[in-house]
Order: C-alpha cells, then structure tokens, then sequence
C-alpha cells in the first residue's frame, strides 16, 4: 500500500476531521459518476479504490499511532523484500497481474527498489496487459539479456516479436492500396481545382 498520507493528499499528523475532509473531496472527485463513458472511468476506479483503502487504514489505525504503525510496516516490508520474501513478493505481483489487478501490481512494482530480470520481465507483461506494447518490448528485452537462459522471459520476448511482425505483414497488404487510393484522390482534387480557375466543374459536388 501507498502511504495513506500522500494518497489522501494530507500531512502526517492530520486530524480526523482533516482525514475525513480530504477523503469526502477525493471521493467527489474521482466517483464513477464523473467518469461514464470516459476513457479514464478504469483509472478513476482505481484511484477511488486506493482512496478507500488510505481513508479505512487510517481510521482503523487513529492519526498518530497509525502514522507510527504504517511506518513500521513499511520498513518491515521494505526488508522483507530485499531478503527472503523476495519470491513470494513477486509471486503476488504475478497474482494481481493473472487477476487482472493491474493497479496493485503495478504499485508493488513501483515500490520495491529490486531491479532484477524477473522485476523486468513482470513489468512488461504487466505493459502488454495494458497495452503498452513500445515499453512493454523494453522491458522484456532487458530481461532476457540479465537472464539469457530463461525460458519463460525469451518466450514471452518471442510471442511477443512474433506478433508484431504478423502485425506488420497485415499493414504492408494494404499499404499500397491505401497509397494509390490518396494519390487518385489528390489527382482529382488538384484537376477540380483547376477547373474551376478556368470555369469548368470537373468534380460537380464540390
């Protein structure tokens, strides 16, 4: 979780009244009824999700006592990461990925100052997800060469080459034909006006 503070757009020591003001506002601001039929509705979704998970940290764990409780969770975390857990850590990130908790995996990715091959690796399959397809390449392509005999990155690198270059091979059938079809209409349009200037109509419905 994100510090609750800096979700909730608060200071640290924040009374109650303070916490529940800042919540009322953000709730207001990112609820679903602002965002129907707009591109952002899925990010306004998880941002008020985010919001309520700050707002009910806080007021489960008071003001003070859980600005101390969530900075202690935090540095445990931190070290857990960094140490033995860093497996299970990264088997939830796939977990939320598999789930479609593209937000939550994208937080703890975020978060965590690991920078290995697998850190690479869930990062881009958590771009082509959400279809970033230019970064989530990069990524993939960092993890294959810090980790040149995993089977599971180089075929993930591979599908995803694959399809681009089928992607491409679509494009290029109809390239030409969208081509020769603006060149006739520039060919016409240029003739009508031309046409015109001298007091002619070559195409009559312009």
């Amino acid at each position: 979780m994100r510090d609750p503070y800096e979700v909730l757009e608060i200071n640290r020591g924040a009374s109650k009244e303070e916490i529940q003001k800042a919540y009322r506002k953000l709730v207001k601001k990112y609820h679903p009824d602002q965002y129907r039929d707009n591109p952002l509705a899925k990010l306004a979704e998880e941002k008020l999700a985010e919001i309520n998970e700050a707002y009910d940290y806080l007021m489960k764990n008071g003001t003070a006592g859980g600005d101390r409780s969530y900075r202690s969770s935090e540095q445990t975390w931190d070290t857990g990461r960094d140490n033995t857990d860093t497996d299970s850590f990264f088997n939830q990130v796939r977990i939320n990925i598999n789930n479609g908790n593209l937000a939550a995996a994208e937080q703890m990715l975020d978060q965590t100052n690991i920078r290995s091959a697998q850190w690479f690796f869930l990062r881009g399959i958590l771009f082509q997800r959400k279809g970033w397809y230019s970064q989530a390449m990069s990524h993939l392509q960092t993890a294959v060469r810090m980790e040149p005999g995993n089977r599971e990155y180089r075929n993930a690198l591979n599908t995803m080459n694959n399809g681009n270059t089928a992607y491409r091979e679509r494009s290029g059938r109809y390239a030409g034909r969208d081509a020769d079809l603006c060149n006739i209409c520039e060919c016409m349009v240029c003739t009508d006006c031309c046409c015109e200037s001298l007091g002619g109509d070559f195409i009559p419905c312009c």
